[in-house]
């Protein structure tokens, strides 16, 4: 079952074309890594994903709702529908600073998806313990480090029971140490079976965990396939060009 289909999406920013007839998509289950330099278009894809950018042309579907980006406009139900359907983890974690942990989880399922109080807190207590967070339930985004605020944003994002998870370079803001935290946790979502696409900059993570990887650069797909063997055997010359320079 495909949880995600992307067709022939495209935006620009003025004059400048960023992303150029994309088209791809996920299966459920799967795991979707997206690599490339720095400006190929990669978060503006998971922006257009996610409907927090609107793409100029192209469409969406998440499962049965399909989101015309152009042309048509899609009926509210339909979109409000597709968009509780995806989550998405920022690489600047976007915490609301002042609330605590246990707020920043339950507050979209009670303002969003109408969840008591009572379930919402249950559930987040949960996740906090999944996240190996449970003594920090009370606590601030100030008074965490920056692994530990990922991992909230990840708990949060889950809160919302998405049937498709995306990534925007989710330890780019990290040191090393506090990088594997957060890979740790991603790594268990795979284990689960979590849908998910996730922009990084980790090549190592990406043959490990994903199950695909989609190589981006000048706003286009320029080669995908299946993580090991692109990292390995790359067929196109820009993505054994930006390999080669990763690995250099």
């Amino acid at each position: 079952m495909q949880v995600l289909q992307i067709s022939d999406l495209s935006k620009k920013f003025g004059s400048k074309a960023v992303l150029l007839n994309i088209s791809m998509n996920v299966a459920q289950g799967e795991v979707v890594a997206i690599i490339g330099p720095s400006g190929s278009g990669k978060t503006t894809l998971l922006r257009c994903a996610t409907m927090l950018e609107k793409a100029d042309s192209g469409k969406l579907q998440f499962g049965d709702d399909t989101v015309i980006c152009a042309g048509t406009p899609t009926a509210p139900a339909v979109l409000k529908n597709a968009r509780r359907k995806c989550g998405m983890v920022f690489q600047n974690f976007n915490l609301f600073p002042h609330m605590s942990v246990l707020d920043n989880i339950i507050d979209a399922p009670i303002h969003v998806h109408h969840v008591s109080r009572t379930d919402a807190i249950a559930e987040a207590l949960q996740l906090l313990e999944k996240m190996n967070l449970a003594d920090r339930a009370q606590a601030y985004p100030c008074e965490l480090s920056g692994g530990q605020q990922q991992r909230v944003a990840i708990a949060r994002a889950l809160a919302l029971h998405p049937d498709i998870l995306f990534f925007d370079e989710p330890t780019s803001a990290l040191d090393p140490e506090l990088t594997k935290e957060v890979l740790r946790v991603i790594r268990k979502l795979a284990e689960e079976n979590m849908t998910m696409v996730i922009v990084t900059h980790e090549m190592e993570f990406a043959a490990a965990v994903a199950d695909r990887i989609v190589f981006m650069a000048d706003g286009v797909i320029v080669e995908e396939g299946e993580a090991q063997a692109l990292i390995d055997d790359p067929q196109q010359e820009r993505t054994k060009a930006f390999l080669s320079g990763i690995r250099n």
